[in-house]
């Protein structure tokens, strides 16, 4: 059940663009054992600036 659980909850923070750090770090240690994992705050960074553009990436005017 709690399968479930985790599932329904990483489809949810998908559908709203709430990144995955737990499926990330996961990814790393297991496919890229030699580079460093970002910390929680870097990721989410990371990915909202993926997102959303870096410098004058968001200007709408």
């Amino acid at each position: 059940m709690s399968g479930l659980l985790d599932r329904i909850r990483r489809t949810a923070r998908m559908m709203v663009g709430v990144p995955d750090y737990d499926s990330y770090a996961r990814h790393m240690l297991t496919h890229h054992p030699d580079q460093p994992v970002m910390t929680h705050a870097q990721f989410f960074r990371e990915r909202q600036e993926a997102r959303y553009g870096g410098k004058n990436g968001g200007k709408c005017c």
